[in-house]
């Protein structure tokens, strides 16, 4: 397979044929100058070779003209092909950094997701009841998923501390309303065995009376 084979562009295949055919004229008339030279040793040559020469070299100036000018063509849509090469060479390097940051960025989560898989999470600890106690109270959650049905025992856990909350609650408010009861209680036995002490200081006197007349 020879160069010429491998060209598909056809302006480049423009350029390879009219250069080629510049290339031929250019040996045929050097072939047609040495001819007449070598016949015409002793003898100017003639009028109708000097004639065919003239004719060839215009045809091999024209042909150089086209070939320039294609090759001028050839070297823009070139230098054109290459800008636009870089161009694409450039928005491949940046997608080609784009998808090394999400291979990163992946990897990252990957770790993120292995780390939260691996963590002891705090409901884990949690004194829940055994899925088969709370599927007895709750058979509607029994086509549900491992995660639903571990968020619907979670809820449940909390919904009974909230209520054992607020009967806490309420028990710290009747034990402290019982001391405060209590405490007035025993202020007023104090405040009672005060006045029957006064009571009794007073009656003296007359109890020592009494005495005397019996």
């Amino acid at each position: 397979m020879t160069v010429d084979e491998h060209i598909t562009d056809p302006s480049l295949a423009s350029v390879v044929e009219t250069s080629k055919a510049a290339r031929d004229q250019a040996q045929a008339l050097v072939a047609l100058i040495a001819q007449e030279t070598a016949d015409n040793t002793n003898d100017p040559i003639s009028a109708d070779a000097l004639t065919e020469i003239s004719k060839q070299q215009k045809r091999l100036n024209t042909n150089l003209a086209h070939l320039r000018g294609l090759h001028r063509a050839a070297h823009f849509r070139a230098r054109e092909t290459k800008g636009q090469t870089a161009e694409a060479r450039h928005e491949v390097d940046v997608l080609h950094l784009q998808l090394q940051n999400l291979h990163y960025e992946q990897r990252h989560l990957e770790g993120e997701i292995a780390a939260c898989e691996g963590f002891d999470h705090t409901y884990q600890l949690l004194p829940l009841i055994s899925v088969e106690d709370f599927l007895a109270q709750h058979p509607e959650h029994a086509t549900a998923d491992e995660n639903t049905l571990m968020v619907a025992r979670i809820n449940q856990e909390r919904a009974e501390r909230e209520t054992l909350e607020q009967q806490r609650v309420e028990l710290q408010k009747r034990k402290q309303k019982l001391i405060t009861e209590n405490k007035r209680r025993r202020d007023d036995l104090a405040n009672l065995d005060k006045d029957l002490e006064k009571f009794i200081d007073a009656a003296k006197p007359i109890q020592k009376m009494f005495e005397k007349v019996v």
